[in-house]
């Protein structure tokens, strides 16, 4: 309690009958440990008008919260989960379309259409209609647009 230790309370047990004397010691213990509870009583009231002012998002308040770095990561802290699960979601997602675009690019390709081809059938060059579900080779290129 305090942080204070056995010995320590010994001590101050010790000094107190000594400055006080064992005739006023039972009657200073009972202020101090009024004062304490008026203390007490403050810090709990003054809680409670926080809470109640700020509104019932802040229904946990703590006052080792006021503390600034503490009340920044508490009301941070969702919001970072948030962002990790966005940034796993799209590395997730990343790797799912490089996967598709090279499998894509290994089985759309112009020259492995024209080995399909001509490997299944007789014919030396796929038909027109297929090379234009392809896609032209080069990308077009209009020289006023730039």
């Amino acid at each position: 309690m305090f942080g204070i230790d056995l010995t320590e309370f010994i001590l101050i047990f010790v000094l107190a009958m000594i400055m006080f004397g064992p005739e006023k010691l039972p009657e200073y213990s009972r202020k101090a440990a009024r004062l304490f509870v008026y203390f007490r009583d403050i810090a709990n009231n003054a809680k409670t008008t926080l809470r109640t002012e700020l509104g019932p998002e802040y229904a946990d308040l703590e006052l080792k919260d006021l503390h600034p770095k503490a009340f920044i990561a508490k009301q941070l802290r969702e919001e970072v989960a948030l962002i990790e699960d966005a940034k796993r979601e799209l590395l997730d997602a990343k790797d799912t379309l490089t996967e598709s675009a090279k499998m894509v690019k290994d089985t759309a390709s112009i020259d492995s259409l024209k080995k399909a081809v001509s490997e299944e059938s007789h014919l030396e060059e796929p038909p027109e209609e297929a090379l234009a579900l392809v896609g032209p080779q080069t990308s077009p290129f209009d020289p006023e647009a730039t």
